[in-house]
């Protein structure tokens, strides 16, 4: 993860005169940055998860250096340039800005960067963009870089390919001066490694940009250069090297990440970091003789893109033409002579090279190719390349030249294949087709046509449905990113637009069969069933468009309504006559499996899966534990027989003890055999003997004779993030429990005395952990009994988290003799009392009554030693509770309200600007002392805007500065202020670069600090210089207080909300907010 990247900045130079033998030399230092008569805007953000650039990664395989200066130029031999030989006074009149030397070649005087650096400064933004969504190489989130300006009537910046990036992206651009513009992309090279993005030059208010000429003829060995530009998170940065090589081989940054090839790179040691991609590589005239790549993570040396192919370009972007762009998908390399020789190179040939190109140190040979590519079964690995359409081309411009040019074209290569000289004749392909432009976006996740990158990345044909990100649907059949989808639903799919018919034809909640494959195992095909969901997300196609930067959304036509389920029969494998009990038993067990749309309410993991016990038939009841299903929100799945998949729906979460209540459909279960649980009346001791039924991963069951090893309490830490967690409940251990999902604990005769549960919780190090233990069936059967007498579960209790003290603590604390002798004398089997361990929401009726460390002697009159007997104050349906506590070494009466748990569920959560937003729920509560009035942030998505400024965890209390309250409160605040950006008028103020000179000598000679500072109470309606920027302020649970500035973008995320529905399978439905 980046820090924060600053915006260029940079003092401006000493403004005295630049000592010169001849002012000529200084006005042509500057004569290519030219003042445009228009100006720029920019934008400074957060950032949340910097992408950091692709120079920032280990590079592999580094070519050994060429003897060769690389590039041919029509240009004289040019001698360094930071001095001046020859005796002061002399005309120096060349073009180059020196002469040879005429006398001692003693140097008299440097010619100095500043001037230079003076100007380029101004043409050199910050840029700081987010993949707002997984797309071809990239993942989504926020980085920042560097751009500078080659156009500034046009508004057009340079920067890298993966700055520019494939995927979807919003950016914003920060001039020197901190002002800040949007940007919109307008070309990624497919291959090499830049891009364009633009500006509108109208916007900038107080300053005059420059732009910097591309030259890149004036690259040479020896050559002194300035890396300027944002790195590693610095405003600005001037990094001072040499270049020492042209024929570098492009750098490799990994399989599977975006590689540049068919090109030279030049090499320098410069040792540039994250952040300055894209920084123009200066030379002392301030051209711009290459483009700052990469760089090696273990060394200082950086790799630079040669301008000879951007310059190209930039005239058809200039031009608002499509650049072509011609492939053969085929990787070349450039190898010297004597490796050459030995894939064959005959003598004479090599002389002719030699003489026709006497600078050049090697040859172009074929390096390799994509399977049913235009070159495949014409070229294979090892071909020498002598020439093309009858020209020898010795080097990756002179070849490329003819194949951008030859867009769906036949060409000719003349080549050598070990000592065969031969022509071949290639069609070549534009490179644009196989770059795509389109993605689908479905249950979450990002599909896309493969792109050639990643097929010649992992040697694939350039075909295929490729995954992005997986997001809910996909992620439940394990189809993760990078892989490919073969087929959905036996439906193939060789292209998007195969996969968005069959797609179509499948109905919401469907289960079908999904084969794929992953690109690093593309051997290996894998079937899995993926569960169709078209109720939480969209499904909606994205085209991209080069006009204005957007991805332009389509929506596909809603699902059919066919049942996606159909009524089935399954019976139960038979099991040997030993097994009585396990057989009685498994028409019991269900498999039940949880899958997350989104993670709210704590939740850091997706999916789930356990097992369920039926506790009835008529209704139809399963009870499960919060491990499986620890929130209301997501798509229950019930296995039965291991055979049928239907899904389930749930009823009641329990705030305390760790079990939930589900129902289901029979009638889709046809004539199965299943059969409700007989609960049993008697409570488990230690010592007692058990018979314990669990079932395995394999679905199999499995039955041991047991004892019980003991009845303690159930201890779970408060987790990060806050989710639920069982308390105030005692668990049943047994010994050596054999491996289970879950299972009963019984009697002979199979009634069931608990069930055994999976509990969640934290170790001290923050892990997750998961522990097991039985769940007495007296806790489980009072809900149980409501749902099947129709009646309102409606759960009354505490907001405290009480723990057991031993009466020796006690006595400490001022217990009485006369107390301890109760505690003797009650029978119980543990001489303990509870206590007060902590308040779980410090606005509750409780915790106005109680405190942490109180002692409670006893509830409503009874004496109470274990939590257990907490359980009759949560049934007796009284409004409040009579306690006698010790507090502070006195005996205190006081009543205690009780709170009703069932209104502390999630019932609704609102999406906006990519941050999942809700009530708090219980679990937060409890971490906090001064709870906020306010919203809480539960998750932030990836890439969007609300990632860059909001952490999850904190409550959202003013919105522009008016406070927010609740879920409506918040909406209704930030739609206002969406309404208001629509009514904005055209600004009434001209800013300083607009204005004519006597205009602004005017307002210059009538500005006065006591205007500025004069008090403004009236909000200026027509005032934009909040650029589109929402005010936040956020407190977190530590009460920290922050105010952030959020560019909203409602293009790519709108405002919606989950709201709960029980006429739904679900028990919530996806609307606009």
């Amino acid at each position: 993860m980046d820090d924060l990247r600053h915006p260029l900045v940079a003092n401006s130079p000493s403004r005295g005169t630049v000592q010169s033998p001849n002012p000529a030399i200084a006005g042509d230092i500057n004569s290519n940055l030219r003042a445009p008569s228009e100006s720029v805007t920019t934008s400074t953000g957060y950032e949340q998860q910097g992408l950091g650039g692709i120079d920032a990664k280990a590079l592999r395989g580094r070519s050994k250096s060429l003897a060769s200066s690389g590039f041919t130029s029509n240009l004289p031999p040019r001698l360094p340039v930071d001095y001046h030989f020859g005796p002061a006074g002399v005309d120096e009149s060349t073009t180059m800005g020196y002469r040879p030397s005429t006398g001692t070649n003693v140097p008299y005087k440097a010619r100095s960067w500043e001037p230079t650096l003076e100007k380029a400064i101004k043409a050199i933004v910050s840029i700081k963009a987010s993949h707002v969504r997984s797309f071809d190489t990239e993942t989504s989130g926020g980085y920042t870089a560097t751009g500078f300006i080659v156009d500034a009537e046009r508004g057009i910046i340079l920067t890298n390919r993966h700055v520019v990036s494939p995927a979807p992206i919003v950016a914003q651009a920060v001039l020197t001066n901190y002002e800040e513009v949007d940007l919109k992309p307008v070309y990624r090279d497919p291959v090499h490694d830049f891009g364009f993005m633009k500006f509108d030059p109208s916007k900038i208010k107080f300053m005059e940009t420059q732009e910097i000429e591309l030259s890149p003829e004036r690259a040479k060995v020896g050559l002194d250069i300035r890396v300027v530009g944002n790195d590693a998170g610095e405003k600005l940065s001037i990094l001072a090297g040499t270049l020492a090589r042209l024929d570098r081989r492009a750098p490799e940054y990994g399989i599977g990440e975006y590689n540049d090839f068919n090109t030279f790179y030049l090499q320098a040691a410069s040792g540039t970091s994250g952040g300055s991609s894209g920084s123009p590589v200066l030379d002392i005239d301030g051209h711009a003789v290459a483009l700052n790549a990469g760089g090696a993570s273990r060394a200082s040396s950086s790799y630079y893109l040669p301008l000879d192919r951007v310059k190209r370009a930039l005239g058809y972007i200039q031009q608002e033409e499509q650049v072509p762009r011609g492939t053969l998908q085929t990787e070349f390399e450039y190898l010297p002579y004597n490796e050459v020789r030995r894939l064959g190179l005959k003598a004479h040939i090599e002389e002719k090279v030699r003489t026709r190109f006497s600078d050049e140190t090697g040859m172009l040979v074929v390096r390799s190719l994509l399977p049913k590519g235009p070159a495949d079964g014409i070229l294979v690995p090892g071909d020498i390349i002598i020439g093309c359409n009858g020209h020898m081309v010795p080097h990756f411009i002179s070849l490329f030249e003819v194949i951008d040019n030859s867009v769906g074209e036949q060409m000719t290569l003349t080549i050598s294949r070990g000592k065969k000289v031969q022509d071949v004749t290639l069609l070549v392909q534009d490179l644009h087709e196989i770059t795509p432009n389109r993605f689908v976006e479905i249950g979450g996740g990002v599909v896309h046509d493969l792109s050639y990158q990643l097929a010649k990345s992992y040697s694939q044909p350039v075909a295929g449905v490729y995954v992005a990100t997986s997001g809910h649907m996909l992620a439940s059949a394990s189809a993760w990113r990078k892989s490919i989808i073969v087929s959905v639903n036996n439906i193939p799919t060789p292209n998007l637009d195969a996969f968005i018919d069959a797609m179509q034809t499948l109905s919401d909640g469907a289960r079908v069969p999904i084969r794929f494959y992953a690109l690093h195992k593309a051997y290996k095909d894998k079937v899995m069933i993926m569960h169709v969901d078209r109720h939480w997300h969209k499904f909606r196609l994205a085209v991209r468009n080069d006009q204005d930067g957007l991805w332009e959304y389509t929506e596909m036509p809603p699902p059919p309504d066919a049942p996606p389920y159909k009524p089935s029969t399954a019976s139960l494998p038979p099991l040997d006559s030993s097994m009585e009990l396990s057989k009685k038993l498994l028409p019991s067990f269900v498999a039940i499996d949880f899958y997350l749309p989104y993670l709210v309410d704590g939740m850091k993991a997706t999916q789930f899966y356990g097992t369920g016990f039926i506790v009835s038939k008529n209704p139809p009841l399963i009870v499960c534990d919060r491990d499986t299903i620890p929130i209301s929100l997501g798509d229950i799945m019930i296995t039965f027989a291991n055979s049928i998949i239907i899904p389930g729906k749930l009823l009641f979460l329990h705030p305390f003890y760790n079990f939930v209540i589900l129902t289901y459909d029979p009638s889709l279960i046809g004539e199965t055999p299943v059969d409700a649980i007989e609960f049993s009346d008697t409570e488990l001791n230690q010592g007692d003997e058990v018979f314990f039924t669990g079932m395995g991963s394999d679905q199999s069951v499995n039955t041991k004779k047991t004892n019980i090893s003991g009845v303690s309490n159930i201890g779970t830490r408060e987790c990060s993030p806050p989710r639920w967690r069982a308390m105030n409940v005692e668990g049943v251990k047994i010994d050596d429990p054999f491996n289970s999902q879950g299972g009963l604990l019984t009697t002979e005769d199979g009634k069931v005395q608990a069930l055994w549960v999976s509990y969640s919780s934290q170790n001290e190090k923050g892990k997750d952990i998961s522990f097991m233990s039985g769940l007495p069936t007296k806790l489980v059967k009072p809900a149980v009994q409501q749902f099947l007498h129709g009646d309102k579960v409606v759960f009354k209790g505490l907001d405290v988290e009480f723990w057991t003290m031993r009466i020796a603590a006690a006595r400490t604390l001022g217990l009485t003799d006369e107390w301890v002798n109760k505690v003797e004398q009650s029978g119980s089997t543990r001489h303990t009392l509870l206590y007060v361990l902590s308040i779980l929401d410090e606005r509750s009726p409780s915790a106005k009554v109680l405190n942490v460390g109180d002692v409670v002697l006893s509830i409503n009159g009874r004496l109470v030693t274990r939590m257990s007997e907490l359980m009759s104050i949560h049934d007796n349906g009284k409004e409040s509770v009579d306690m006698v506590v010790l507090r502070n070494g006195k005996e205190m009466e006081v009543t205690v309200p009780m709170s009703q748990f069932s209104d502390y569920e999630t019932t609704r959560v609102v999406g906006w600007q990519g941050a999942l937003i809700q009530r708090p729920y219980k679990a937060v509560l409890e971490q906090v002392r001064n709870v906020p009035d306010g919203v809480y942030v539960s998750c932030t998505l990836y890439g969007s805007p609300a990632s860059n400024v909001l952490r999850p965890g904190v409550w959202i209390v003013e919105v522009n500065g008016k406070p927010i309250h609740d879920l409506d409160s918040f909406l209704k605040v930030v739609h206002d202020h969406e309404s208001e950006l629509m009514r904005r008028r055209r600004p009434s103020y001209i800013p300083p670069i607009q204005r004519s000179k006597e205009e602004q000598a005017k307002r210059e000679e009538s500005f006065s600090e006591e205007d500025t500072l004069r008090a403004d109470d009236t909000d200026d309606d027509d005032d934009d210089n909040d650029e589109g920027y929402i005010r936040i302020k956020t407190v977190s649970r530590n009460e920290t207080v922050r105010v952030a500035a959020l560019k909203l973008d409602s293009h790519y995320w709108d405002t919606w909300q989950l709201v709960k529905d029980d006429k739904r399978v679900c028990g919530w439905v996806c609307e606009q907010a």
